[in-house]
């Protein structure tokens, strides 16, 4: 099976439903300020349920409106999407908490993340298809894979602007630890 970036997909389209159904049901519960649906009341299939990093991103009409997740895995990959579809509506601190009444203009995308892998060279970093976490001292910042895309950004843009988003000068990524990973992304928008 292929995704859209005609690479090997880890995900059947049957589990990106699922956890497209999760997050969207989560997303709603959650807003309404009621609890957040048990997953036992899914198929989840055994890939659900092990533990895999992932974003959920929330777009009101072609607009980023909340992305938060976890680069790697620290829960089962179904929980990690639940609970970050409640985290990008209300915890993301660029943005208000969503209310009720976006619901219908909100779209949903989830990433689900590879291992990281650390790399030696800025060159190493292929723009639009790697995700990149840049370490400096105590300072961290991360990027999506489609950030670069989205942004038309080459390498060394993606990069300079890494380093801003850290609290770093442009140039930090010449000399900081860099870690790359690709995503599966899909989302409502996609089905």
């Amino acid at each position: 099976m292929k995704d859209k970036n005609n690479e090997t997909s880890l995900l059947t389209d049957e589990e990106k439903n699922t956890l497209l159904k999760i997050a969207r049901d989560t997303l709603t519960l959650h807003v309404k300020g009621k609890s957040k649906p048990e997953l036992k009341n899914y198929n989840l299939s055994e890939r659900l349920k092990e533990k895999a990093g992932a974003f959920v991103t929330l777009h009101k009409n072609g607009q980023l409106r909340g992305c938060i997740g976890y680069i790697e895995g620290v829960a089962p990959l179904a929980e990690t999407v639940r609970e970050n579809a409640c985290n990008a509506s209300t915890e993301d601190p660029r943005f208000p908490s969503v209310t009720p009444s976006e619901l219908k203009d909100i779209d949903i995308e989830v990433s689900v993340m590879s291992p990281l892998r650390k790399i030696d060279s800025p060159e190493e970093v292929i723009a639009g298809k790697h995700g990149v976490i840049l370490k400096k001292g105590w300072r961290q910042g991360v990027f999506l894979p489609q950030v670069a895309t989205e942004q038309k950004w080459d390498r060394e843009t993606f990069l300079k602007h890494l380093g801003l988003k850290a609290g770093l000068d442009m140039n930090a990524y010449k000399d900081a630890e860099l870690f790359v990973f690709t995503a599966e992304v899909f989302g409502e928008m996609n089905r």
